[in-house]
This record gives structure tokens, C-alpha cells and sequence, in this order.
């Protein structure tokens, strides 16, 4: 008799360790919500294009509106500077430098006025011979590294153009693919001299 109730206190027990454990975790389709509303709050704080000008000339400058670049909404782009319109050529190394600011922390703290979490911009000279990618190449660290969306706007813009991109999780950086964080990046690409 002893023995059943050891067994039934211990059932008990460790469905309340689960029920407990289970509640103070966050789904990944929670977190997909929280970046959404994040997105969408800052986003709304902007002027937004829904569509690719058909001709492929953007507004300009830092009042310009952000274009929907994908049919899903993960990627969104600011053109701050045109550049010099030479597209890079699918396999081209290309360098960049950037700032990335945290979408969540401007949201939690109702401000677009948050230092960069991360920067190589301050540093210039030498990391743009370390922060590239392989233009249209995904198998290599290089390019992985950075995701898929911060590749997006040299489809439309060449060299030397700086562009504000709004990058959800799933098209940014991915050591934050799990992470449902969105972020604001501000990049600047550069052709590699040989």
C-alpha cells in the first residue's frame, strides 16, 4: 500500500514539475508573435511600401519609406545612398559594415532612440577586411553567418549604398534565428579590390 502511494506522489510530483516548466517557457510560435508585434509597432512608425518600385529607382535619404522586399514581410529596406548602381555578380566577395539595433528593446522601451548592440562601423579600416560574404552563396560560413536578408537590397543597389534594413529573425543573423528577435540593421557595402 505504502508503495502505491509512493508512486502516485511521485506521478503527482513530476506532473507538476512539467505543468511548472512548461508554463514559464515561451513557444517558439510565442516568440514569433512577440517579434511580429514588434515588427509591426515599428513599422508603424514609418513610412511603408508595400511594392518594389516596377522601374527599381527608390526614394532616397533618410525620410524615404521602407519597401516590402519579400512576399512574407521579413524583409523590409530603407535606401539611405544609391551607390554606384555596379550590381555584384553572383559568387562576388562582398565587403560590408554595419549597425544592428535590437526591434524588441525599442519596442520594450517605446523609444527608436537605443544604442547599436552591435557595430563594426566604429572600426572602418580594419574590419571591412574581415566582414564579408559571398554575394548569392550560402554554403560558405561567410555568407551563412550574416543570413539571407542582408543580401537582399544588393539585388537593386550596387556598391557603396547604404541601406537601413528591418531583418526578422528568419532572414537575419543566424546566431539569432531561435531567438524571434527583429532587428533594425544599417549597412554600407563595399566591392573588393584586388
Amino acid at each position: 500500500m505504502k508503495i502505491k502511494q509512493k508512486y502516485s506522489f511521485s506521478i503527482i510530483v513530476m506532473m507538476m514539475l512539467v505543468f511548472v516548466s512548461c508554463s514559464k517557457t515561451e513557444s517558439y510560435s510565442d516568440l514569433l508573435k512577440k517579434e511580429q508585434k514588434a515588427s509591426n509597432w515599428f513599422l508603424a512608425q514609418q513610412r511603408v511600401c508595400n511594392e518594389i518600385p516596377a522601374d527599381s529607382v527608390f526614394q532616397v535619404g533618410p525620410d524615404a519609406p521602407y519597401y516590402r522586399m519579400d512576399d512574407d514581410g521579413y524583409v523590409y529596406m530603407q535606401v539611405i545612398k544609391v551607390g554606384d548602381r555596379e550590381i555584384p555578380k553572383s559568387g562576388a566577395t562582398v565587403y560590408f559594415t554595419f549597425s544592428r539595433y535590437n526591434i524588441e528593446t525599442m519596442y520594450n522601451n517605446n523609444t527608436l532612440d537605443i544604442a547599436p548592440e552591435a557595430s563594426n562601423q566604429d572600426n572602418f579600416i580594419t574590419s571591412i577586411g574581415n566582414t564579408y560574404f559571398i554575394f548569392n552563396n550560402y554554403s560558405v560560413s561567410s555568407s551563412a553567418n550574416y543570413g539571407s536578408g542582408i543580401q537582399v537590397p544588393l539585388s537593386y543597389l550596387g556598391y557603396n549604398s547604404e541601406v537601413n534594413i528591418v531583418l526578422k529573425s528568419y532572414y537575419g543573423f543566424s546566431t539569432e534565428n531561435t531567438t524571434c528577435i527583429p532587428y533594425l540593421v544599417n549597412v554600407r557595402y563595399f566591392k573588393a579590390e584586388y
